[in-house]
Protein backbone atom coordinates (compact mmCIF):
# COMPACT_ATOMS: atom_id res chain seq x y z
CA UNK A 1 0.00 0.00 0.00
CA UNK A 2 1.32 3.32 -0.64
CA UNK A 3 2.17 5.30 2.29
CA UNK A 4 2.97 8.35 0.97
CA UNK A 5 1.43 11.29 3.13
CA UNK A 6 -1.87 12.61 1.23
CA UNK A 7 -1.47 16.55 1.15
CA UNK A 8 -3.93 18.73 2.55
CA UNK A 9 -5.19 16.41 5.45
CA UNK A 10 -3.18 17.98 8.27
CA UNK A 11 -6.57 20.09 8.88
CA UNK A 12 -8.44 17.55 8.29
CA UNK A 13 -10.82 15.80 10.67
CA UNK A 14 -12.68 12.79 9.87
CA UNK A 15 -14.90 10.91 11.71
CA UNK A 16 -15.05 6.71 10.50
CA UNK A 17 -17.77 4.28 12.10
CA UNK A 18 -17.12 0.76 12.40
CA UNK A 19 -13.15 1.63 12.58
CA UNK A 20 -12.59 -1.48 13.96
CA UNK A 21 -13.65 -3.35 10.93
CA UNK A 22 -11.55 -4.61 8.29
CA UNK A 23 -12.02 -1.54 5.41
CA UNK A 24 -12.18 0.64 8.67
CA UNK A 25 -8.43 -0.49 9.81
CA UNK A 26 -6.63 -0.05 6.58
CA UNK A 27 -8.40 3.83 5.87
CA UNK A 28 -7.75 4.46 9.60
CA UNK A 29 -3.48 3.17 8.96
CA UNK A 30 -3.50 5.34 5.69
CA UNK A 31 -5.07 8.47 7.36
CA UNK A 32 -2.71 8.27 10.38
CA UNK A 33 0.20 8.41 7.57
CA UNK A 34 -0.73 11.20 6.55
CA UNK A 35 -1.59 13.38 9.99
CA UNK A 36 -5.53 13.37 9.42
CA UNK A 37 -7.11 13.92 12.50
CA UNK A 38 -8.87 11.20 13.15
CA UNK A 39 -12.22 9.76 15.05
CA UNK A 40 -12.86 6.17 15.09
CA UNK A 41 -16.27 4.85 16.35
CA UNK A 42 -17.08 1.95 17.45
CA UNK A 43 -19.25 -0.16 19.42
CA UNK A 44 -16.68 -2.76 19.27
CA UNK A 45 -13.79 -2.46 22.21
CA UNK A 46 -11.26 -4.87 19.93
CA UNK A 47 -8.60 -3.26 17.85
CA UNK A 48 -7.49 -6.21 17.06
CA UNK A 49 -7.40 -5.85 13.11
CA UNK A 50 -5.57 -2.22 13.63
CA UNK A 51 -3.01 -4.23 15.45
CA UNK A 52 -2.55 -6.44 12.50
CA UNK A 53 -1.13 -3.78 10.72
CA UNK A 54 -0.61 -0.95 13.01
CA UNK A 55 1.88 -0.49 16.37
CA UNK A 56 -0.04 0.67 19.42
CA UNK A 57 1.78 3.68 19.39
CA UNK A 58 0.42 4.47 15.94
CA UNK A 59 -3.30 3.36 17.24
CA UNK A 60 -3.37 5.50 20.04
CA UNK A 61 -2.92 8.62 17.72
CA UNK A 62 -6.33 8.61 17.26
CA UNK A 63 -9.58 9.22 19.32
CA UNK A 64 -11.80 6.64 19.90
CA UNK A 65 -15.32 6.62 20.87
CA UNK A 66 -17.05 3.84 22.01
CA UNK A 67 -20.76 4.13 20.64
CA UNK A 68 -23.70 2.42 19.09
CA UNK A 69 -24.48 3.21 15.23
CA UNK A 70 -28.32 2.27 16.12
CA UNK A 71 -28.70 5.24 18.85
CA UNK A 72 -30.42 8.70 17.27
CA UNK A 73 -28.47 10.80 19.56
CA UNK A 74 -24.91 9.34 19.14
CA UNK A 75 -22.93 11.11 16.90
CA UNK A 76 -24.13 14.64 16.76
CA UNK A 77 -22.04 15.32 20.03
CA UNK A 78 -19.26 13.69 18.61
CA UNK A 79 -19.58 15.86 14.83
CA UNK A 80 -19.36 19.03 17.28
CA UNK A 81 -16.98 17.91 19.91
CA UNK A 82 -14.52 17.30 17.11
CA UNK A 83 -15.28 19.70 14.50
CA UNK A 84 -15.36 16.81 12.06
CA UNK A 85 -15.64 17.25 8.19
CA UNK A 86 -15.40 14.21 6.75
CA UNK A 87 -17.78 11.09 7.59
CA UNK A 88 -16.45 7.62 6.38
CA UNK A 89 -19.15 5.44 7.62
CA UNK A 90 -18.79 1.80 7.22
CA UNK A 91 -20.70 0.47 10.64
CA UNK A 92 -22.61 -2.37 9.40
CA UNK A 93 -23.35 -6.09 9.14
CA UNK A 94 -22.84 -8.79 6.97
CA UNK A 95 -24.93 -11.10 5.13
CA UNK A 96 -24.68 -14.03 7.02
CA UNK A 97 -26.06 -11.79 10.40
CA UNK A 98 -28.59 -10.35 8.19
CA UNK A 99 -29.71 -13.50 6.96
CA UNK A 100 -29.91 -14.84 10.55
CA UNK A 101 -31.39 -11.60 11.77
CA UNK A 102 -33.07 -9.40 9.38
CA UNK A 103 -34.09 -7.37 12.04
CA UNK A 104 -31.31 -6.63 13.54
CA UNK A 105 -29.60 -6.33 10.00
CA UNK A 106 -32.03 -3.52 9.20
CA UNK A 107 -31.33 -1.63 12.46
CA UNK A 108 -27.48 -1.32 12.01
CA UNK A 109 -27.10 -1.02 8.43
CA UNK A 110 -30.49 1.07 7.60
CA UNK A 111 -31.31 2.84 10.27
CA UNK A 112 -27.66 3.05 11.51
CA UNK A 113 -27.09 4.85 8.13
CA UNK A 114 -29.91 7.05 8.72
CA UNK A 115 -28.91 8.13 11.73
CA UNK A 116 -25.50 8.97 10.10
CA UNK A 117 -26.94 11.23 7.64
CA UNK A 118 -29.40 12.80 9.74
CA UNK A 119 -26.04 13.91 12.13
CA UNK A 120 -25.15 15.33 8.97
CA UNK A 121 -27.88 17.34 8.21
CA UNK A 122 -27.73 18.34 12.42
CA UNK A 123 -24.28 19.63 11.49
CA UNK A 124 -24.78 20.94 7.61
CA UNK A 125 -22.31 23.90 8.33
CA UNK A 126 -18.91 21.91 8.72
CA UNK A 127 -19.92 18.57 7.09
CA UNK A 128 -18.44 18.23 3.62
CA UNK A 129 -19.15 14.12 2.57
CA UNK A 130 -20.40 11.32 3.60
CA UNK A 131 -18.47 8.41 2.43
CA UNK A 132 -20.24 5.32 2.79
CA UNK A 133 -19.86 1.17 2.13
CA UNK A 134 -22.58 0.03 0.08
CA UNK A 135 -21.70 -3.46 -2.09
CA UNK A 136 -21.98 -5.42 -4.87
CA UNK A 137 -24.42 -7.05 -3.78
CA UNK A 138 -26.94 -4.70 -4.29
CA UNK A 139 -27.68 -6.37 -8.10
CA UNK A 140 -27.83 -10.11 -7.02
CA UNK A 141 -26.43 -12.75 -9.52
CA UNK A 142 -26.41 -11.59 -13.53
CA UNK A 143 -27.00 -14.85 -15.77
CA UNK A 144 -24.27 -13.81 -18.61
CA UNK A 145 -21.08 -12.57 -15.80
CA UNK A 146 -21.13 -9.01 -18.01
CA UNK A 147 -19.05 -6.48 -16.57
CA UNK A 148 -21.65 -4.64 -14.44
CA UNK A 149 -22.29 -0.49 -14.67
CA UNK A 150 -24.02 1.72 -12.28
CA UNK A 151 -26.74 2.15 -14.69
CA UNK A 152 -27.61 -1.87 -14.49
CA UNK A 153 -30.75 -2.50 -12.93
CA UNK A 154 -30.22 -4.40 -9.24
CA UNK A 155 -32.33 -7.15 -8.13
CA UNK A 156 -30.86 -7.97 -4.41
CA UNK A 157 -30.75 -11.64 -3.80
CA UNK A 158 -30.13 -10.99 0.01
CA UNK A 159 -31.50 -8.89 2.55
CA UNK A 160 -27.95 -7.35 3.13
CA UNK A 161 -27.98 -6.55 -0.85
CA UNK A 162 -31.55 -4.84 0.35
CA UNK A 163 -30.15 -2.97 3.40
CA UNK A 164 -27.30 -1.28 0.70
CA UNK A 165 -29.78 -0.57 -2.22
CA UNK A 166 -31.67 1.19 0.53
CA UNK A 167 -29.37 2.97 1.89
CA UNK A 168 -28.28 3.80 -1.48
CA UNK A 169 -31.50 5.65 -1.90
CA UNK A 170 -31.95 7.35 1.17
CA UNK A 171 -28.59 8.97 0.14
CA UNK A 172 -30.16 10.48 -2.84
CA UNK A 173 -32.71 11.79 -1.40
CA UNK A 174 -30.88 13.48 2.09
CA UNK A 175 -29.39 15.30 -1.41
CA UNK A 176 -32.50 16.40 -3.10
CA UNK A 177 -34.10 17.21 0.57
CA UNK A 178 -30.97 18.30 2.67
CA UNK A 179 -28.05 18.87 0.12
CA UNK A 180 -26.21 16.41 1.69
CA UNK A 181 -23.29 15.13 -0.39
CA UNK A 182 -22.64 10.99 -0.22
CA UNK A 183 -20.50 9.04 -2.25
CA UNK A 184 -21.45 5.04 -2.01
CA UNK A 185 -18.79 2.70 -3.09
CA UNK A 186 -19.62 -0.95 -4.22
CA UNK A 187 -17.35 -3.47 -3.32
CA UNK A 188 -16.98 -6.80 -4.56
CA UNK A 189 -14.41 -9.58 -2.99
CA UNK A 190 -11.67 -7.87 -1.13
CA UNK A 191 -8.43 -9.58 0.59
CA UNK A 192 -5.95 -8.76 2.91
CA UNK A 193 -4.44 -8.84 6.35
CA UNK A 194 -7.79 -8.49 8.33
CA UNK A 195 -10.29 -9.61 6.39
CA UNK A 196 -11.69 -12.69 8.48
CA UNK A 197 -15.73 -12.38 8.02
CA UNK A 198 -18.13 -13.69 5.49
CA UNK A 199 -17.85 -15.83 2.70
CA UNK A 200 -15.48 -13.87 -0.14
CA UNK A 201 -12.92 -13.71 2.95
CA UNK A 202 -12.17 -17.55 2.05
CA UNK A 203 -9.20 -16.58 -0.05
CA UNK A 204 -7.87 -14.24 2.64
CA UNK A 205 -8.31 -17.25 4.79
CA UNK A 206 -6.71 -19.41 2.34
CA UNK A 207 -3.57 -17.33 2.36
CA UNK A 208 -3.55 -17.22 6.64
CA UNK A 209 -4.31 -21.35 6.48
CA UNK A 210 -1.17 -21.81 4.21
CA UNK A 211 0.89 -19.84 6.19
CA UNK A 212 0.11 -21.63 9.00
CA UNK A 213 0.67 -24.76 7.54
CA UNK A 214 -3.17 -26.03 7.63
CA UNK A 215 -5.45 -26.95 4.64
CA UNK A 216 -8.27 -24.71 3.72
CA UNK A 217 -11.31 -25.19 1.49
CA UNK A 218 -13.18 -21.80 -0.34
CA UNK A 219 -16.68 -22.14 -0.38
CA UNK A 220 -17.06 -21.22 -4.08
CA UNK A 221 -15.81 -21.01 -7.40
CA UNK A 222 -16.45 -19.25 -10.58
CA UNK A 223 -14.71 -15.58 -11.19
CA UNK A 224 -14.92 -12.26 -9.07
CA UNK A 225 -13.58 -9.32 -8.90
CA UNK A 226 -10.93 -9.28 -6.75
CA UNK A 227 -9.56 -5.80 -4.98
CA UNK A 228 -6.48 -5.73 -2.76
CA UNK A 229 -7.25 -3.60 0.40
CA UNK A 230 -4.51 -1.27 0.16
CA UNK A 231 -6.34 0.29 -2.87
CA UNK A 232 -9.63 -0.18 -1.23
CA UNK A 233 -8.52 2.24 1.90
CA UNK A 234 -7.43 4.81 -0.73
CA UNK A 235 -10.07 4.49 -3.18
CA UNK A 236 -12.27 5.52 0.26
CA UNK A 237 -10.40 8.26 1.49
CA UNK A 238 -9.95 9.92 -2.24
CA UNK A 239 -13.56 9.68 -2.82
CA UNK A 240 -14.26 11.48 0.58
CA UNK A 241 -11.82 14.30 -0.18
CA UNK A 242 -13.04 14.73 -3.82
CA UNK A 243 -14.68 18.00 -4.97
CA UNK A 244 -17.63 15.81 -6.19
CA UNK A 245 -21.10 17.26 -5.56
CA UNK A 246 -24.54 15.41 -5.00
CA UNK A 247 -25.09 11.46 -4.32
CA UNK A 248 -23.09 9.25 -6.22
CA UNK A 249 -22.88 5.81 -5.82
CA UNK A 250 -19.82 3.98 -7.84
CA UNK A 251 -18.83 0.16 -8.60
CA UNK A 252 -15.00 -0.54 -7.25
CA UNK A 253 -13.17 -3.17 -9.87
CA UNK A 254 -10.51 -4.94 -8.99
CA UNK A 255 -8.78 -7.51 -11.08
CA UNK A 256 -11.58 -10.03 -12.18
CA UNK A 257 -9.87 -13.57 -11.79
CA UNK A 258 -11.00 -16.95 -11.33
CA UNK A 259 -10.52 -18.76 -7.61
CA UNK A 260 -7.93 -21.18 -9.57
CA UNK A 261 -5.65 -18.04 -10.75
CA UNK A 262 -5.61 -17.09 -6.92
CA UNK A 263 -4.79 -20.66 -5.38
CA UNK A 264 -1.92 -20.24 -8.14
CA UNK A 265 -0.73 -16.98 -6.74
CA UNK A 266 -0.86 -18.34 -3.59
CA UNK A 267 1.15 -21.91 -4.17
CA UNK A 268 3.65 -19.34 -6.03
CA UNK A 269 4.15 -17.68 -2.96
CA UNK A 270 4.19 -20.76 -0.52
CA UNK A 271 4.45 -23.92 -2.67
CA UNK A 272 2.54 -26.99 -1.12
CA UNK A 273 -0.19 -25.53 0.19
CA UNK A 274 -3.53 -27.49 0.39
CA UNK A 275 -6.04 -25.26 -1.04
CA UNK A 276 -9.72 -26.74 -2.69
CA UNK A 277 -12.35 -24.74 -3.90
CA UNK A 278 -16.17 -25.29 -4.62
CA UNK A 279 -17.45 -24.88 -8.12
CA UNK A 280 -20.35 -22.99 -6.67
CA UNK A 281 -20.03 -18.79 -7.98
CA UNK A 282 -20.91 -16.33 -5.76
CA UNK A 283 -24.52 -15.02 -6.05
CA UNK A 284 -23.09 -11.59 -7.06
CA UNK A 285 -22.09 -10.26 -10.67
CA UNK A 286 -18.30 -11.39 -10.46
CA UNK A 287 -17.12 -8.09 -12.63
CA UNK A 288 -17.93 -4.70 -11.89
CA UNK A 289 -17.24 -1.76 -14.55
CA UNK A 290 -15.69 0.82 -12.91
CA UNK A 291 -15.24 3.47 -15.82
CA UNK A 292 -17.39 6.07 -13.28
CA UNK A 293 -15.47 6.56 -10.40
CA UNK A 294 -12.20 6.72 -12.95
CA UNK A 295 -13.75 9.36 -14.35
CA UNK A 296 -14.74 11.67 -11.54
CA UNK A 297 -11.85 10.96 -9.44
CA UNK A 298 -8.69 9.98 -12.02
CA UNK A 299 -6.79 6.95 -12.09
CA UNK A 300 -6.99 4.60 -9.29
CA UNK A 301 -4.80 2.49 -7.73
CA UNK A 302 -4.40 -1.23 -8.47
CA UNK A 303 -2.56 -3.85 -6.87
CA UNK A 304 -1.59 -6.94 -9.38
CA UNK A 305 -3.03 -9.94 -8.17
CA UNK A 306 0.53 -11.46 -7.68
CA UNK A 307 1.83 -8.62 -5.48
CA UNK A 308 -1.50 -8.35 -3.44
CA UNK A 309 -1.23 -11.95 -2.36
CA UNK A 310 2.48 -11.66 -1.94
CA UNK A 311 2.35 -8.94 0.32
CA UNK A 312 -0.64 -10.10 2.15
CA UNK A 313 1.35 -13.77 3.26
CA UNK A 314 4.79 -12.39 4.09
CA UNK A 315 2.53 -10.13 7.12
CA UNK A 316 0.61 -12.67 8.01
CA UNK A 317 4.09 -15.12 8.33
CA UNK A 318 5.87 -12.10 10.44
CA UNK A 319 2.62 -11.99 12.83
CA UNK A 320 2.76 -15.58 12.99
CA UNK A 321 6.52 -15.53 13.48
CA UNK A 322 5.69 -13.08 16.67
CA UNK A 323 3.24 -15.12 17.74
CA UNK A 324 0.35 -12.89 17.25
CA UNK A 325 -1.48 -14.34 14.56
CA UNK A 326 -5.00 -15.22 15.54
CA UNK A 327 -6.62 -18.12 13.50
CA UNK A 328 -9.51 -18.91 15.11
CA UNK A 329 -11.75 -17.66 11.69
CA UNK A 330 -10.03 -20.24 10.08
CA UNK A 331 -12.37 -22.64 12.17
CA UNK A 332 -15.48 -20.95 11.65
Amino acid sequence: MNDNNIPGLENTTFLITGAYGFIGAWIVKRLLNSDARIVLFDQSSDPRRLRLIMSDDEIDRARMISGDITDPDAIVPVLEKYSVSHIIHLAGLQVPTCRANPRVGAMVNVLGTINVFEAARECKDSIQRIVYASSAAVFGMVEDGHPLTEDEATHPATHYGAFKRCNEDNARVYYLDHGINSIGLRPLTIYGVGRDFGLTSDPTKAMKATVVGRPFHIRFGGRTDFQYIGDTAEIFIRAATSGLWGAHVFNLHGETVHVTDIITEIERVWPHSEITHSDEPLAIPPEMDDSAIRGALGDLPATPLESGVRITMERFAELHRDGRLDTSDLDQ
